[in-house]
């Protein structure tokens, strides 16, 4: 049996995007950071979202059945320690970027590098953790190009390099 700690540490080397993942409804906008993020089809266009069933917006997630995957871009890393943190209530979260919504209403970050605006079609109770299949409804990208990255618990920066 592999140990938690071991495995922990084996996954800090994996380098993933950060996102911030958002709902809006009748309690209002929340949101949380994420690394646990992936495409699961292009047709029709899935994502697959992880949340942990102990967070304090799990709830509202599962009612809403709505959700906004933002793709961080460098300048983005106080954003997601904010998302991240629990000394920040939902509203002071969201004081902190620029945001609007699509068809879903869910929070979108007007500049985050992409923004998927997705239904949830499913949830999957596993473990600690709840899985969200979701179909994505609209998607927003931007011009940027540099993004947000976790690896080995600590954030980098990558995006196009310059040819000498």
């Amino acid at each position: 049996m592999i140990e938690a700690t071991d495995f922990r540490n084996a996954m800090s080397l994996l380098t993933t995007a950060v996102n911030v993942i958002t709902t809006s409804g009748e309690t209002g906008m929340h949101g949380f950071t994420a690394s646990a993020v992936c495409s699961v089809t292009d047709t029709p266009p899935m994502l697959l979202v992880c949340m942990n069933q102990s967070s304090r917006s799990h709830a509202h997630f599962v009612e809403n059945k709505v959700l906004a995957v933002n793709v961080l871009s460098t300048q983005h890393e106080q954003l997601s320690n904010a998302f991240a943190s629990s000394k920040f209530s939902s509203e002071d979260r969201f004081k902190l970027g620029d945001w609007s919504t699509m068809e879903t209403g869910s929070p979108i970050l007007k500049d985050a590098l992409a923004s998927f605006d997705c239904e949830i079609q499913d949830i999957q109770q596993v473990g600690t953790h709840s899985v969200f299949m979701c179909r994505v409804l609209k998607v927003q990208q931007s011009d940027q190009e540099e993004s947000l990255v976790y690896f080995n618990r600590a954030y980098h920066q990558v995006g196009q390099l310059e040819h000498v």
